[in-house]
């Protein structure tokens, strides 16, 4: 799936560029540094972390993947972050606004919603358009949940890792609207499909949020719109660029076919011999 973003990757190269700027990664030779050093020091904080470069890669693609999918859907991101943290258990998090305030305050998980919810939600024969958000709310969040497998799945080769706590958040919030085992692998199921709709035409914002992401490791909301802002700016450029080449050069090829009718229409033409005189 890589090659799929290829041309895309090409038009963006300006906009990598500059973000390594605002990162504070570039290096040179006067300063007494140079690529070499920017390397050694990225190995140095894997091998600090304990992962390959394949991993941080993946797991950058996984957390802008949840980043993208929950701006598209309307929601506001807070932040993600490719650091680990192991009191909290993950080795990545794309978090909402309120997120940290929420978890200080020991609800900040699926579970904490569910458990909030799930008294208040309609029993069966019971009028549902009063709640009809919070059925709306869960079927959009499940899709946020499934987004980061879904963006794997999309940019790079070979199957995802099972996202434990993705899958387990999303089960939380699926029993609410699901009565079974069955009806929830199903939903979530779906929503995985969905999520990859989503993702899809935004494949190229991915790429260039998660190599922001491993570059600076951990982004505000802020950041996240600008940099997605400024991919979206770019592929407007080109796209406009593209369409006035064509228009000129069709331009160009109607000028020449006017000029080719122009001339036959001045190439003599033979006329018969006058008729004798009798």
């Amino acid at each position: 799936m890589n090659k799929q973003f290829s041309a895309e990757e090409r038009v963006l190269q300006p906009a990598l560029a500059g973000m390594g700027a605002a990162a504070g990664k570039p290096h040179n030779e006067a300063n007494g540094s140079g690529p070499d050093e920017e390397i050694d020091e990225y190995d140095e904080l894997l091998m600090a972390l304990g992962r390959t470069r394949e991993q941080d890669h993946r797991i950058a693609i996984h957390e802008a993947g949840h980043a993208v999918c929950a701006r598209l859907l309307g929601h506001d991101v807070g932040g993600v972050t490719v650091n680990p943290d192991t009191s909290r258990g993950y080795e990545g998090l794309c978090w909402g606004v309120g997120h940290a305030e929420a978890f200080a305050e020991g609800r900040g998980d699926a579970s904490d919603v569910r458990d909030a919810l799930a008294r208040q939600m309609p029993q069966a024969g019971e009028d549902r358009r009063a709640l009809g958000d919070v059925f709306a709310n869960v079927y959009a969040k499940c899709i946020e949940f499934l987004a980061g497998r879904a963006a794997e799945r999309m940019v790079l080769d070979g199957d995802p890792a099972v996202p434990a706590d993705d899958l387990r958040q999303a089960r939380e919030l699926a029993w609410l609207i699901c009565k079974t085992e069955e009806a929830i692998e199903t939903f979530l199921a779906h929503c995985g499909v969905a999520a990859r709709d989503v993702l899809m035409p935004y494949g190229d914002v991915v790429i260039v949020l998660s190599t922001v992401l491993r570059m600076k490791r951990t982004l505000d909301g802020a950041e996240i719109d600008e940099i997605i802002r400024g991919v979206e700016a770019r592929k407007a450029l080109a796209i406009e660029h593209k369409r006035r080449a064509d228009w000129r050069k069709g331009e160009l090829a109607a000028a020449r076919f006017r000029a080719a009718c122009d001339h036959s229409d001045t190439v003599a033409v033979p006329h018969s011999a006058p008729d004798c005189v009798r």
